[in-house]
C-alpha cells in the first residue's frame, strides 16, 4: 500500500526543463503542475474531515437534547438509528478519510514533491549561462534550490491543506452556532474579525522576515562553502583569521533576521491567548445567560462551548500554519530571484549538431564587451578581431593579463555570445550549431586543475565515459600517469582507486 502511493508522483520527469515564470503565483504552479491531482485530492479530503467533524458537534447537541427529552425508557427506540449512523461516520468514514489524506500527503507528496522541484530546477540551472555560476556563490546556489524546492511544496501543501480545512471549519462551525441562536454566533464572528486582524498584521511581516532571512541563510552558507572550496588559497596566505571574521559578518546578519522573527513571533502569541481566552469567556456567559432566558436548549450550550474550546485548541496551530505558509512564501520569492533567470546563452530555434570534417577555425571580425552598455559602451575585449586557424596549425597566444587569451577560447566555446562578428569551425556558425555538440568537439585542458569529488575512476572517463577499460589504461599510459592503483595485480590498491 505504502509503495503504491509512493510511485503515484514521479520525482524525475524527463519533460525538458523550462525556465520558470517570476510570479508567485505562476512560479508554485509551475513545479506543482504534475502534483496537481494529488493536491486537489488532499484539500479535498481535508474539507470532508471538517465538514464532518462539525456535523459530529451539532449532532452533540441534538444528543443531549434527545437524552433530556426521552429519557433512558425511550431513547434508544428515538434515536439508535441516527446514533448508528454517526457512529459509522465516526468508526469508519472519518478513519477511512484521514488514512487517504495521510498516505497522499506523506507517501505521495511529502517526499516526491520536492524532489521533483530539486530534478526540474538542478536540471534547468545545469544549463544556465556560465556568466551565471561566475556573479554567484556556488554554495548559495546550491542552498537556494534546496530551500526554494522545500519551501514550494509547504505552499502548495499548506493551501490545499490547512487553508481548505480552515475554511470549511470554520464557516461550519459558525452556521452550526447560528442555528442554534443568531446571537451564539457572535463571539465567533468577532473571533474571526480579531483573528484575520491578527493574521493581516503578523503574517505578512514574518513572511517579510523569512524573505530576508532565506537570503541571509543563502549568504552565509555561500561564504562558508566558498571558503571551503578554495581552502589552499586560505592556508597559503594565512587567512583563517579573515575567513572567520568574514564568516562571523554573515552569521550576525543572519542572527538579526531569526531575532526580529523570533519577535514577531512572541507578540502573536500573546495577542492569540488574549483573543482565544476572549472567546472561550464570551460563548460561555453568552450561552449560560440565553438557556435560563429560555432562549435556547442545552443541547445549544452544549455545542457552542466545546467549539469555542476547540477553536481554542486550533487557533495555535491554525496561526503558526499560516505563518509558516508566509514564511516559506518569503522563501520562495527569495528563490525566485536566483532561479527564474533566462539563460544568456541559448541554443538558436533549429540549431543542429556540429559536423566536424576538418577542423579549420575562423574568427570573422569578431567584436566582445563583458556586460556591455549600449549607454556606456565599455572598453571591448575584442574589437574586430579576425583569426584563420587551419586544420592540425598549432597556434600560441601571448599577451599580458586581461589582453583577451581566455576570452577568446571562452567565446569559441559559446561560454559567451560576440557581440558582433562570428565564430565558424569547418565553415559553420558556432551560434547556429548545440552548445553540446559544439563543447563536445572541442578538447580543453583547464588553467586551473578541477576534479570531482568521485572516484578517480569517475575522473579520468569524464570525457568519455564509454571508453573501454583498455583505453583508459593507454590513456592514462600516454598522460605518464601510470600510479600503483591502476596494478590489478594488487587488489588492495586497485578497489582504493575504483573507489576513489
Amino acid at each position: 500500500m505504502f509503495r503504491w502511493f509512493e510511485q503515484r508522483l514521479d520525482p524525475y520527469p524527463t519533460d525538458p526543463p523550462q525556465m520558470p515564470p517570476r510570479g508567485l503565483v505562476r512560479f508554485v504552479l509551475h513545479y506543482s503542475r504534475g502534483a496537481m491531482p494529488w493536491l486537489v485530492l488532499l484539500a479535498i479530503g481535508s474539507g470532508l474531515i471538517a465538514a464532518l467533524e462539525v456535523m459530529l458537534f451539532g449532532y452533540l447537541g441534538a444528543l443531549v437534547d434527545r437524552l433530556t427529552e426521552t429519557g433512558p425508557a425511550g431513547f434508544w427506540a428515538a434515536e439508535g438509528g441516527r446514533l448508528i449512523r454517526m457512529g459509522v461516520v465516526l468508526l469508519l468514514v472519518l478513519p477511512v478519510l484521514n488514512i487517504l489524506t495521510t498516505l497522499v500527503m506523506h507517501q505521495t507528496l511529502l517526499g516526491n514533491f520536492p524532489q521533483r522541484i530539486r530534478w526540474q530546477a538542478h536540471r534547468y540551472l545545469l544549463r544556465q549561462s556560465m556568466g551565471y555560476f561566475q556573479d554567484e556563490f556556488a554554495g548559495r546556489i546550491a542552498t537556494k534550490l534546496m530551500q526554494t524546492a522545500l519551501a514550494v511544496r509547504e505552499v502548495a501543501m499548506k493551501v490545499m491543506d490547512v487553508a481548505v480545512y480552515v475554511l470549511v471549519y470554520f464557516a461550519g462551525a459558525l452556521t452550526l452556532a447560528a442555528q442554534q441562536d443568531w446571537r451564539l454566533a457572535l463571539p465567533f464572528v468577532l473571533w474571526g474579525l480579531g483573528y484575520a486582524v491578527l493574521l493581516a498584521l503578523i503574517v505578512p511581516r514574518l513572511g517579510r522576515a523569512s524573505e530576508a532571512q532565506a537570503n541571509a541563510r543563502a549568504g552565509m552558507t555561500g561564504r562558508i562553502v566558498d571558503a571551503y572550496t578554495n581552502i589552499a588559497t586560505v592556508k597559503l596566505f594565512s587567512h583563517s583569521a579573515r575567513e572567520e571574521a568574514t564568516a562571523r559578518d554573515s552569521m550576525h546578519d543572519f542572527l538579526g533576521t531569526v531575532h526580529r522573527q523570533m519577535r514577531l513571533a512572541a507578540v502573536q502569541d500573546i495577542s492569540l491567548n488574549l483573543l482565544n481566552a476572549a472567546l472561550v469567556a464570551s460563548t460561555t456567559a453568552l450561552g449560560l445567560w440565553l438557556w435560563t432566558q429560555g432562549a435556547v436548549a442545552i443541547g445549544a450550550v452544549a455545542v457552542a462551548i466545546p467549539l469555542a474550546m476547540r477553536l481554542n485548541n486550533m487557533s495555535h496551530w491554525i496561526m503558526w500554519e499560516f505563518a509558516a505558509l508566509f514564511e516559506n512564501i518569503g522563501t520562495v520569492r527569495d528563490g525566485i530571484g536566483s532561479l527564474a533567470l533566462p539563460r544568456m546563452v541559448t541554443d538558436a530555434p533549429g540549431a543542429r549538431p556540429l559536423a566536424v570534417s576538418a577542423g579549420a577555425v575562423r574568427f570573422e571580425d569578431v567584436t566582445f564587451r563583458y556586460d556591455a552598455d549600449p549607454a556606456e559602451r565599455p572598453l571591448a575585449v575584442l574589437d574586430r578581431l579576425t583569426l584563420d586557424i587551419a586544420p592540425g596549425e598549432r597556434i600560441g597566444l601571448v599577451g599580458r593579463s586581461g589582453a583577451g587569451k581566455s576570452t577568446l577560447i571562452n567565446l569559441l566555446l559559446r561560454f559567451h555570445d560576440v557581440e558582433s562578428g562570428r565564430i565558424l569551425i569547418d565553415g559553420q556558425d558556432i551560434a547556429q550549431v548545440t552548445q553540446a555538440s559544439l563543447r563536445g568537439q572541442i578538447g580543453v585542458v583547464t588553467q586551473d586543475t578541477a576534479l570531482l569529488h568521485r572516484s578517480i575512476r569517475d575522473n579520468l572517463l569524464y570525457g568519455r565515459p564509454g571508453a573501454s577499460e583498455a583505453a583508459l589504461h593507454e590513456a592514462v599510459r600516454r598522460a605518464r600517469a601510470e600510479i600503483p592503483y591502476l596494478d590489478q595485480r594488487r587488489p588492495d590498491l586497485y578497489s582504493r582507486w575504483e573507489r576513489g
